[in-house]
């Protein structure tokens, strides 16, 4: 695989540059600031970079950001980010680049996974083909934040079935034939959703159900 290499400690680049070549893949640039990374990505387009979530100047979120804005400038292209801790508003913000144009494969690893080093190529393999990989630790705190916002928590699975149908743009027709059940049925579970969701009564049922929509695609 053609790679680019994003992260400002010197150590741990020049340790990912060895580890690459010498399984065989080709370092095209390995950077130490998320400008240069936009730069090196747009430039060899390479089959997938790997990016440390934090890089100067102020060593918050300069990697993610530079990662978000070559899918933008290069759409597709695989990006896997490195992070020394579980920061869940940067995975979900990248992981929010797999819809629309960003698309291509996506990865958000620990850099203690580094040291597992068939696990990384493993990840970085995934990557590069187009999949997402999520450390179990991120993973595990995704869930649980998405357990205490989930706007869609008090629907029952069957609600959630109808809703994911609506989501589809079927009518309440054709879901109905889809869960084998009459339409009767299914207006009271739509009924229901509009009531747990909080959506305002006095809005068109149109509305609403667009409303709807909206909150199991956030969820």
């Amino acid at each position: 695989m053609r790679v680019v290499i994003a992260d400002d400690a010197v150590l741990l680049r020049e340790g990912l540059v060895r580890l690459l070549t010498e399984s065989g893949h080709e370092v095209l640039a390995a950077v130490g600031d998320g400008d240069a990374l936009v730069e090196a990505v747009v430039r060899h387009r390479p089959d997938v970079s790997v990016v440390d979530v934090r890089m100067p100047p102020s060593h918050t979120d300069e990697g993610l950001r530079a990662a978000v804005e070559a899918r933008r400038l290069v759409p597709r292209t695989p990006v896997l980010v490195l992070s020394q801790y579980v920061e869940v508003s940067y995975a979900d913000d990248l992981l929010a680049t797999t819809g629309g144009v960003g698309g291509g494969g996506i990865g958000y690893l620990l850099k203690d996974r580094v040291a597992a080093i068939e696990e990384f190529l493993d990840a970085l393999n995934r990557v590069a083909a187009g999949g997402t990989v999520l450390d179990p630790e991120v993973v595990g705190q995704l869930l649980v934040r998405r357990r205490r916002d989930d706007p869609l928590r008090d629907l029952t699975p069957r609600e959630r079935e109808v809703l994911a149908l609506m989501a589809e743009g079927r009518s309440n027709t054709a879901i109905a034939k889809a869960l084998v059940v009459s339409d009767g049925a299914v207006e009271k579970h739509v009924r229901n959703i509009f009531t747990k969701l909080d959506l305002p009564p006095d809005a068109t049922h149109h509305h609403r159900r667009v409303l709807a929509v909206l909150a199991h695609l956030r969820a």
